[in-house]
């Protein structure tokens, strides 16, 4: 699956995408990760990486975050995609690692995430960000 016209901009994120968009089937409305988002999306990253905020409130603050990221890496694919569904309809966690390369240092990129992910009317309304900082800053660093 790759990113709709309206997202052009964002394909070098296409396997964190995909990666989304097959786990949340069935969970969430829409054609790409933007559609699911809720407007009022609340995004914390819960790991400390130069840079990034530890939160983001907002659909628009996160897509233009998503948008600079394109200019430092790009994505070949996604793998290890793991559901877990909780006691709580409302609530899902994904994990999943992404491949490619950092368009900054020229150096592999390799990542592993652990999300926890509220929907409320088919809507990503909570986003909780347990990615590998540690891969990612090795990766961008020349």
């Amino acid at each position: 699956m790759t990113a709709t016209k309206k997202y052009s901009e964002l394909t070098n994120l296409d396997p964190f995408f995909d990666a989304v968009e097959k786990g949340l089937s069935g969970l969430v409305d829409g054609d790409h990760f933007f559609d699911f988002v809720a407007d009022d999306i609340t995004y914390d990253f819960r790991y400390r990486y130069p840079g990034l905020p530890e939160k983001m409130v907002g659909r628009a603050e996160l897509l233009q975050l998503f948008a600079g990221v394109c200019n430092i890496e790009v994505l070949n694919s996604y793998s290890g995609l793991v559901v877990h569904k909780t006691t709580d309809p409302r609530v899902v966690i994904l994990e999943f690692d992404v491949e490619g390369k950092s368009l900054r240092s020229g150096k592999p990129y390799e990542n592993r995430f652990a999300v926890v992910i509220t929907i409320e009317n088919r809507k990503i309304v909570y986003w909780r960000d347990y990615m590998d900082s540690l891969a990612a800053m090795n990766a961008h660093t020349p």
